[in-house]
C-alpha cells in the first residue's frame, strides 16, 4: 500500500492544466476578495434575551460609523452599526458588558448598568499607515516611508515548521524569491528583486542593530518584526553590502507587568514528497533483455533466463528514505516594570531528516532586557546557540543514487566480501548488473559527516536623550562563532569498479569573530507645517576569522572499532594549515526625512564605506540615494471618502555588493610558500615559493544602481490595502574570473576583475482585505512578482567572446543570466529514408550513425554534423511571475491559515531523468515507453547498449532539450486549524491563554514536472535550475499547542 504522505499522482499536465497553472493562483488572490459579500451576508446570531438596547457609535470627530460590530461580551451575538451608526440589540440583564470593535478604531468594552441607550464614541488606533518601521538606525510611521520596504507578520511566518529563516517568509512579500531544500540544516536560498551578481545574490541581515548572519541562528518565535528592504532608498545606509536587499529582524522585547511564561510546542512527521516509479528486479530483467536484441547482441545467461536471485529486488528509495519528525519548543518569561523590562526564552528544535543517517538539532538561550533612568536608556539583545548535525559528505547525494541504482543489486551480499569491501556492499557485478551509482547504505555506513557550531549574536546599547526632539545611541554588536567539521571515512567501496580507498580522518576547526561599534544621532523636529528627522553617525565593524584543517589515512582500528581521531591515524597526511581571513568596515551614515503639511515628504540617504578587502585606491566608496512621496488623498482636490490613503513614490540611488569568496586581499599577489623541490648536490627537500594569483590592484566594489516608483493606497477606513512598485535596475563592476594562462603566475585561481553588469526589471503588487466587523472573522492577502533579468556586459572574454559559459548554460549579453544554452531536439526518426535524407551542404548524413527510433537533433550551423555549435537557446531557469496567497478566518475559538504560493514560466534541467532516460548501467522509469517499429507513437527513443551501438551515446544521450522541464507549479504552502480553550477551563488550571492546533505543510503541489520537487536551488547562480538530485522539500503534518501563564 502507498502511503498517503509519499503519494502524489501528480505527473505531466495536460495543455488546458498548464494553463491553468498559469492563471490559477492569480484567480484565487483576487477572487477571494470577492468573499466578503457573501460573509458580510451570514446572519449574526443574537441572543434571544428580553432587554433591549439601542445607541449611536460616533467616531472622533462626530460623524456616524457604519458597519461598527457590537457584541455580547462572552458570546459571539451581536450586530453591526447602520448608516447612521445606529444599533440595537438584546442583553439578558442590565450587567451585561459591550464590545463595540471596527477597523483602525480601539476596541471598547462597555457596561449597560441597567440602560437602555448606550452611546460610544472611537477612538482611532495606530493602524498599519500608522505603526511604526524599522528602516536601519531609525524607525518611522510606515505611512511616511518614502523606499520599497516590505513588512512581515511574523506570526504567519511561524505558522510554517522552518529551520531557516528565509524558508518560512515564502510567498508572503512580492519581489522575494525563495528556494527550498531538504537538507537538514541547510539554509534555503533567498533572492531579493532578482540577481545582482554572478557570485553573491544572499540579503544582509540586521538582527536588533547587528550585522549578522540570521538563517542559523535566529528562532522564528523570538522575533517581534520582519521588514525587507528592497530599493536604494531603503537600503541605502546600508551602504556597500545592501545591493542584494535586506532583512531588518528585531526580536521581542519584555512588557510591563507581572512575569508571564509562554510556551509553545510542535511535533510532526515529515517525509519525502514524492517517489520515483522505477521498475522492480522483474521489469528491470525484461528491459535489459531487449537492450541487448535491439543492439544485435548476446545476453548473459541471467538477462537471457532472467534468472537473477528471485530473492532479490532491492527498493533503494526504501533503503534511503525513511518518516522523519520535525520538533520545535519554545519557553519564554518575560516581564518588568515601566523602568525596567526582561525577556527569557530557550528552543530546542530537531529535524531527524527524512534521508536516512542525516539529523539537525540546535538549542538556543536568549536574553534581551532594557532599562530607563532619567535620560538614559540601555540594555542587550543576545542569543546563544548550540548545533549539531549528521549529513552525507560532499560528492555522495542518496537522492541521486537511490534512482539509478539497479533493483537486482542486493544491499549486502557475501559473495561482494574482499580486502576492499570487508562489509561486503552490493556494487553490481560483470556483465550483467554493472552501474556506477553509489550503494546509498554503504556510503552511509563508511563516509560520515559531523558538524558542531556554537554561536553568540547580540548587541548592548546606550541611549542619551539630549532633548525630546535628540538623541544619541552608542551601539556595540557581537558575532563569535566557533565551528568543527568532522569528515570520516572507513575502510570499504561504495561503488562498482572503485580503486580501495585507505580509511581517513579529516577535521575543519574555525573561530569567527566580528565586533560591531556605531555611533547615532537620531533627531526629530517639527516646526509648524514643516518636519525634519534623521540619523546621522559612524560604523566600524571588525571581523575576523581563522580556520584550521588537518586530515591523516589508515584510521587506528582494534577490537572491531575505529579511532576517529587524527592523532589515532597512522598514514599519510592529507590535509594541514589554514588560512586567516581579517578586514575592517568603516561606515559614515547619514539620513534625512522632511514632510511637509503631511503630505510632500523627500528622503535623502547616503553612505560612505571604506573597505580593507580593496586597494587603496579603490577602497572608498559613496552610496547615495534620494526618495520623495506625495500623499494625494491630502490634497484639497483629493476629498473622497472612500479612500483613506494614497500616496505616489519614487526613488534613485547607488548601492554596493561585496564577495565573500574575495578573501581578505584579493587586490595583492598571493604567494604559496608550502612547495618542495629537490635538487642540490645531496638532492634534498627544499623549501620554496612562487606566486600562484596574479594580482588585480584595481579591484572594487560591484555597484547596482536602481530607480522605483510605487504607489501605495488603502480603502473604506483600511479595509482594503494594495501597493504596487515597479523597478528598474542595473548592476555594473560585476565581478567575474578573468581567464589567464597558468605560465603567467596563476596557479591558484584565474583572478577577479570586475567587468560584468547584469540588469533587472520588475513589478511587485500586494493587496489586503480585512473584516473583523462580525462574529466571522477574516482577511484575505495576495501578492504576485515579474522579475526579467538581462545580462548587459561581461567584458573581455576574448575574441568575439559576448558570453560566460557554465555546464549547460551561457550568459550571454542580451539574455538571462544562467538561460538554456542546448542541442534543440526534433522528435525521432522513424524510417531510414529519413535519416538517409538528413544531409548536410555537401552531402554527408548528419547524423551518421543515428537509426529509426534515434533522436533528431537541428544542425543549426548547416554544416552537416551535430556538435556543440548546434547549441542554441532553448529556454530560461528564472520564473517569470511569482504569487504567494493567504487566508485567515477565525470563529469564536476555532481559527484556519491557510497559504499558497505559485511559480510560473521556467524550466527545470531534470538530469536525474537523463541518467534513467541513459538506458545505460541505470534502472529504468517504470513508465518508460521505448521505440520500436510497432511503437512510434512515442517521445521515448529505442532502447539498446552503448557497446556496438555508438548512435546510442551520440543520438540519444546528448546534453539537449529533451531534459527540460516546465516547473511551473502551485502549492498549498500550509494549512492550520486551530482551536483556543475557553477560558472556564483555563481558569482552573492557571492558564492564562491555550491554543491547540494541526497543521500542514507542503500538502500538495500541482505541477507538470516529473522530479520530486519543482523547487530546485540549482548547483549555483548560473546554473540555477539543474536537478542532479535536488533534496525536496519535505510534507510535514504537525500538532502544536501555545500556552501563556
Amino acid at each position: 500500500m502507498k502511503n498517503p504522505l509519499v503519494s502524489c499522482g501528480c505527473r505531466r499536465a495536460t495543455g488546458l492544466t498548464r494553463r491553468w497553472l498559469h492563471t490559477g493562483l492569480l484567480a484565487i488572490v483576487f477572487s477571494s476578495l470577492t468573499i466578503y459579500p457573501l460573509l458580510a451576508a451570514l446572519p449574526n446570531p443574537v441572543s434571544q434575551a428580553a432587554q433591549p438596547i439601542t445607541g449611536r457609535v460616533l467616531d472622533e470627530k462626530g460623524q456616524p460609523l457604519p458597519g461598527v460590530t457590537v457584541v455580547l461580551k462572552g458570546t459571539s451575538s451581536g450586530t453591526t452599526t447602520n448608516a447612521e451608526g445606529v444599533y440595537s440589540l438584546s442583553v439578558p440583564d442590565g450587567n451585561a458588558v459591550l464590545t463595540f470593535s471596527f477597523i483602525g478604531y480601539a476596541s471598547q468594552d462597555v457596561s449597560v448598568n441597567n440602560r437602555s441607550t448606550v452611546d460610544v464614541t472611537m477612538t482611532p488606533t495606530a493602524t498599519a499607515l500608522n505603526e511604526v518601521v524599522v528602516i536601519g538606525y531609525q524607525t518611522v510611521r510606515r505611512r511616511d516611508v518614502t523606499g520599497a520596504n516590505a513588512v512581515i507578520n511574523p506570526t504567519d511566518a511561524s505558522k510554517v515548521t522552518a529551520q531557516s529563516l528565509a524558508e518560512s517568509v515564502q510567498g508572503l512579500s512580492p519581489g522575494v524569491t525563495v528556494r527550498n531544500t531538504g537538507v537538514p540544516g541547510q539554509q534555503a536560498s533567498i533572492q531579493i528583486r532578482g540577481v545582482a551578481s554572478f557570485l553573491n545574490t544572499d540579503p544582509l541581515y540586521i538582527i536588533d542593530g547587528m550585522i549578522a548572519d540570521a538563517n542559523p541562528t535566529i528562532n522564528t518565535d523570538d522575533i517581534e518584526s520582519i521588514q525587507i528592504l528592497k530599493d536604494a532608498s531603503a537600503a541605502a545606509i546600508y551602504g556597500s553590502r545592501a545591493a542584494n536587499g535586506v532583512i531588518i529582524i528585531t526580536t521581542k522585547q519584555g512588557k510591563e507587568g507581572a512575569t508571564r511564561i509562554s510556551f509553545s510546542g510542535k511535533y510532526g512527521v515529515q517525509q519525502a514528497y514524492k517517489r520515483w516509479d522505477l521498475t522492480n528486479a522483474a521489469g528491470f530483467a525484461a528491459l535489459q533483455r531487449t537492450q541487448y536484441q535491439n543492439s544485435g547482441q548476446v545476453p548473459p545467461a541471467s538477462v537471457a533466463t532472467g534468472t537473477f536471485n528471485p530473492a532479490i529486488d532491492t527498493d533503494w528509495q526504501d533503503q534511503v528514505l525513511r518518516t522523519g519528525n520535525l520538533q520545535d519548543y519554545n519557553l519564554t518569561l518575560s516581564g518588568g516594570s515601566k523602568t525596567s523590562t526582561y525577556l527569557i526564552s530557550g528552543s530546542y528544535f530537531n529535524n531527524t531528516g527524512y534521508v536516512r543517517g542525516t539529523d539537525f538539532k540546535r538549542g538556543s538561550l536568549r536574553i534581551n532586557s532594557r532599562s530607563e533612568f532619567g535620560r538614559f536608556t540601555f540594555g542587550e539583545n543576545l542569543v546563544l546557540t548550540n548545533s549539531n548535525g549528521n549529513n552525507i559528505p560532499g560528492g555522495i547525494n542518496p537522492i541521486y543514487d537511490m534512482a539509478s541504482n539497479l533493483p537486482v543489486i542486493p544491499v549486502q551480499d557475501p559473495r561482494y566480501i574482499s580486502a576492499a569491501n570487508p562489509g561486503g556492499y552490493g556494487i553490481g557485478t560483470y556483465p550483467d548488473a554493472v552501474t556506477y551509482a553509489f550503494n546509498p547504505v554503504a556510503a552511509r555506513n563508511l563516509a560520515t559527516n559531523k558538524s558542531n557550531f556554537a554561536k553568540l549574536v547580540g548587541n548592548g546599547f546606550l541611549d542619551f536623550k539630549f532633548a525630546d526632539w535628540l538623541t544619541y545611541r552608542f551601539n556595540a554588536g557581537l558575532e563569535v562563532s566557533f565551528d568543527y567539521i568532522q569528515n570520516l571515512r572507513r575502510l570499504g567501496t561504495y561503488q562498482y569498479n572503485s580503486a580501495p580507498v585507505p580509511s581517513s580522518v579529516s577535521e575543519d576547526r574555525s573561530r569567527y569573530l566580528s565586533l560591531l561599534f556605531e555611533h547615532t544621532l537620531n533627531f526629530n523636529r517639527t516646526f509648524g507645517q514643516h518636519n525634519l528627522n534623521g540619523v546621522l553617525g559612524i560604523s566600524q565593524q571588525t571581523t575576523r576569522r581563522d580556520v584550521t584543517t588537518g586530515g591523516r589515512t589508515n584510521l587506528g582500528f582494534a577490537g572491531g572499532q575505529y579511532f576517529n581521531t587524527i592523532g589515532a591515524a597512522t598514514g599519510i597526511s592529507t590535509a594541514a594549515g589554514g588560512t586567516p581571513d581579517d578586514y575592517r568596515i568603516l561606515g559614515y551614515i547619514g539620513r534625512i526625512n522632511y514632510t511637509y503639511n503631511d503630505k510632500y515628504l523627500l528622503t535623502l540617504t547616503g553612505r560612505v564605506d571604506q573597505d580593507s578587502r580593496f586597494g587603496a585606491n579603490n577602497r572608498t566608496g559613496f552610496f547615495p540615494s534620494i526618495a520623495g512621496a506625495w500623499r494625494i488623498n491630502q490634497e484639497k482636490f483629493f476629498q473622497v471618502e472612500w479612500v483613506t490613503d494614497l500616496k505616489l513614490s519614487a526613488s534613485y540611488g547607488k548601492l554596493g555588493i561585496v564577495v565573500p569568496t574575495l578573501g581578505s586581499f584579493p587586490y595583492t599577489a598571493f604567494v604559496n610558500s608550502n612547495p618542495r623541490a629537490i635538487f642540490g648536490v645531496d638532492q634534498n627537500e627544499n623549501v620554496g615559493a612562487y606566486q600562484a594569483q596574479l594580482a588585480n590592484p584595481d579591484l572594487r566594489w560591484e555597484e547596482r544602481t536602481q530607480q522605483n516608483y510605487g504607489l501605495t493606497a488603502s480603502f473604506f477606513r483600511n479595509r482594503l490595502t494594495a501597493e504596487i512598485n515597479v523597478y528598474n535596475s542595473l548592476s555594473s563592476n560585476a565581478i567575474l574570473n578573468l581567464t589567464v594562462p597558468g605560465y603567467l603566475g596563476n596557479l591558484r585561481g584565474n583572478p577577479y576583475v570586475n567587468t560584468a553588469s547584469i540588469r533587472n526589471r520588475g513589478v511587485e503588487f500586494s493587496a489586503t482585505y480585512r473584516n473583523n466587523e462580525h462574529a466571522l472573522k477574516w482577511d484575505v492577502s495576495g501578492n504576485f512578482t515579474t522579475i526579467k533579468n538581462r545580462v548587459e556586459n561581461v567584458g573581455n572574454q576574448g575574441q568575439n567572446i559576448n558570453y560566460i559559459l557554465s555546464g549547460n548554460t551561457r550568459s550571454q549579453v542580451g539574455n538571462p543570466v544562467g538561460q538554456w544554452f542546448l542541442l534543440k531536439t526534433a522528435g525521432l526518426f522513424q524510417t531510414q529514408e529519413e535519416i538517409n535524407n538528413y544531409k548536410g551542404p555537401d552531402g554527408q548524413l548528419v547524423q551518421p550513425f543515428a537509426k529509426p527510433g534515434d533522436v533528431r537533433y537541428e544542425d543549426v550551423n548547416n554544416d552537416g554534423r551535430i556538435d556543440v555549435n548546434d547549441r542554441q537557446f532553448v529556454s530560461s531557469p528564472w520564473p517569470t511571475l511569482q504569487a504567494g496567497a493567504q487566508l485567515n478566518v477565525a470563529y469564536g475559538p476555532f481559527s484556519l491559515n491557510l497559504q499558497l504560493i505559485g511559480v510560473f514560466g521556467y524550466t527545470v534541467y531534470n538530469d536525474v531523468r537523463r541518467s534513467l532516460d541513459s538506458y545505460q548501467l541505470t534502472n529504468f522509469r517504470a513508465d518508460v515507453n521505448p521505440w520500436s517499429t510497432t511503437n512510434t507513437s512515442t517521445t521515448d527513443p529505442r532502447i539498446g547498449l552503448e557497446t556496438g551501438d555508438q548512435g546510442i551515446i551520440s543520438n540519444n544521450l546528448a546534453y539537449s532539450d529533451r531534459w527540460l522541464e516546465d516547473a511551473s507549479y502551485v502549492r498549498i504552502r500550509n494549512v492550520e486549524i486551530g482551536y483556543a480553550v475557553p477560558k472556564a477551563l483555563l481558569n482552573r488550571a492557571k492558564i492564562r491563554n491555550a491554543r491547540v492546533f494541526v497543521s500542514g505543510q507542503n500538502l500538495f503541489t500541482v505541477t507538470s514536472y516529473s522530479g520530486l520537487d519543482p523547487d530546485i536551488t540549482g548547483a549555483n547562480i548560473q546554473e540555477r535550475g539543474v536537478d542532479n538530485g535536488h533534496w525536496p522539500t519535505p510534507r510535514v503534518v504537525s500538532l502544536g499547542v501555545n500556552l501563556d501563564f
